[in-house]
């Protein structure tokens, strides 16, 4: 070999070297921001489970407020039931090959209702039963009102909030 070649050979070698020491770099500082993300996020998003916010309620009232959630989530489960059953038509009629705008805007209208309904529901249950409970207990007790699987805003993104 010419000294030209090995020269371009050795540039090319230098080349593809250089590029995988950055690949390198980059995902290790990747995942080392990552890592750093994940340790310093609270658990859950920090709205955590049922039992996370009852953990520091007073017994007696722990156990009458988890009746009481159970009741309103059983008692609000047919206003869900019934909306996951209109989305499902909805997209049923969406999926026809004549699409009726109507129908599947009334679908989707008779979803939502659904949902809110439920979801009233289970809010005005959790406000009722937070007046019965005592004024130092009712801070912890408050997060039950947080809505859970919605996406954060963009404004609770930046500041770092819970959902």
């Amino acid at each position: 070999m010419t000294s030209r070649k090995l020269n371009i050979l050795l540039a090319i070698s230098v080349a593809i070297n250089l590029f995988a020491v950055a690949a390198g770099v980059t995902v290790w500082a990747a995942v080392k921001r990552h890592d750093a993300r994940v340790a310093e996020a609270p658990p859950n998003g920090g709205r955590g489970p049922l039992r996370e916010v009852l953990q520091g309620v007073d017994p007696a009232v722990r156990e009458r407020v988890k009746a009481s959630l159970k009741a309103s989530a059983l008692a609000a489960r047919p206003d869900f039931e019934a909306g996951r059953a209109a989305r499902r038509r909805a997209v049923q009629l969406a999926a026809e090959e004549t699409l009726d705008p109507a129908a599947v805007t009334a679908a989707l209208e008779e979803s939502r209702a659904a949902e809110m309904r439920g979801r009233a529901r289970m809010e005005a249950d959790a406000v009722a039963l937070l007046q019965t409970v005592p004024a130092s207990q009712r801070p912890a007790l408050s997060r039950i009102l947080q809505r859970r699987g919605t996406p954060k805003s963009d404004a609770e993104k930046k500041a770092g909030g819970q959902h």
